[in-house]
């Protein structure tokens, strides 16, 4: 009644005019009633997708090289697990970087609104878990691998062998593949996330106990492989350290083999630890304070701030072929060489220098005894 009477009383009247703000402010409403979003820019996820193509297509081209050079020695299980995960990392990029796309062109007409879910959701929100830990999984497999290899050589000759290096591989594919379906059986939920382009595990909406529960499992499942890579390539780096100070290594090529590997190792997971460790402790701790119902008024920055962090893990994709273009022992063997030269030549300037400033100072004293003698 009070609208119609308004509505009535300013019929004859001339709407005000609205400036700019007052338009703006309008727009956002509209925008805000309708339960939309105006899109964000695609050039981030354009930029990263082919950053992370480029690179997994080089580093997969490097060590299909590597494979055919070693494929009777014992790095060749480590190069059959590395080019596994690195083709991974390059599905991973093409698979959800498409999906992240379609969600960008899909303009301010999608109809679903964050925090609910739909069939290209849960897809989406499984390839983000499947794909988060399979590195994983492939990290601490290989840094199994390499500490047998390094710490029981003898055993690591006896056990480990092409075939079962295969299924291995395909138990790890099958594990990460069972814990991101299990929303797909009412075991937790993937919804859509903060600004509405991608999907992952409810956690900051309604979180229930199944939620809760499959974080849980996903953030103690990715925190166990990730020290049990720690505690393994230590154990390498140790054996590796002792063997060279005692020099009882069987070759020196063989030493240097295993050193390039390990290193690659400590590689993949300084990479990992940085890229995913803030989305597990951030996803469990909201995910636990959304349960139990203590999130407060920080609800939107806790959004926002997830939206950071899976960009990070993202960067994982893209850290991890890095990882074997620039440490192989051929890019390390340059880089000492070139360091090398640099240390000599330095040392040589100097010597140079310190013989000119001798020089001068002994002709200086020769001049003032030349001039003190009558």
């Amino acid at each position: 009644m009070l609208a119609m009477q308004r509505h009535n009383a300013s019929a004859g009247l001339p709407a005000p005019a609205l400036n700019h703000s007052d338009q703006r402010l309008l727009l956002l409403e509209a925008v805000s009633s309708n339960g939309t979003h105006p899109p964000s820019s695609a050039t981030g996820a354009v930029l990263s997708m082919t950053l992370g193509m480029v690179f997994n297509v080089t580093a997969l081209i490097i060590l299909a090289k590597a494979y055919k050079r070693f494929r009777r020695r014992s790095k060749a299980t480590f190069l059959l697990f590395a080019s596994s995960l690195v083709a991974t990392d390059l599905a991973g990029h093409l698979i959800a970087g498409a999906l992240v796309l379609r969600r960008y062109t899909s303009g301010t007409g999608d109809p679903s609104p964050w925090g609910e879910t739909d069939a290209s959701c849960m897809f989406m929100g499984g390839c983000m878990v499947f794909f988060g830990l399979c590195p994983l999984f492939l990290g601490c497999a290989m840094a199994t691998e390499r500490c047998m290899g390094v710490t029981r050589p003898l055993l690591h000759a006896r056990l480990v062998s092409t075939a079962r290096t295969k299924m291995a591989l395909a138990f790890i594919w099958l594990l990460a593949l069972g814990v991101s379906v299990l929303p797909f059986f009412s075991l937790g939920a993937y919804t859509y996330q903060h600004p509405g382009t991608w999907c992952f595990i409810r956690v900051t909406e309604g979180t229930r106990g199944m939620d809760l529960i499959f974080v849980v499992l996903f953030s103690s499942l990715a925190f166990s492989s990730m020290a049990m890579a720690l505690v393994c390539n230590t154990i390498s780096g140790i054996t590796l350290v002792k063997a060279r100070l005692t020099k009882t290594a069987q070759r020196c090529s063989a030493r240097s083999h295993d050193t390039e590997m390990v290193v690659q190792l400590l590689g993949i997971m300084v990479a990992c630890c940085i890229c995913w460790g803030p989305l597990l402790v951030l996803g469990l701790m909201l995910a636990t304070s959304s349960y139990r119902g203590t999130l407060g008024n920080n609800r939107e920055n806790y959004k926002t701030l997830m939206l950071t962090f899976v960009r990070m893990a993202s960067c994982n994709q893209i850290l991890d072929p890095w990882v074997y273009i620039l440490l192989r022992r051929a890019v390390l063997q340059k880089i000492y060489r070139i360091t090398k030269k640099q240390a000599s030549f330095k040392r040589s300037t100097l010597r140079s220098l310190r013989l000119d400033l001798s020089s001068l100072q002994g002709s200086d004293k020769s001049n003032k005894i030349a001039h003190q003698s009558p």
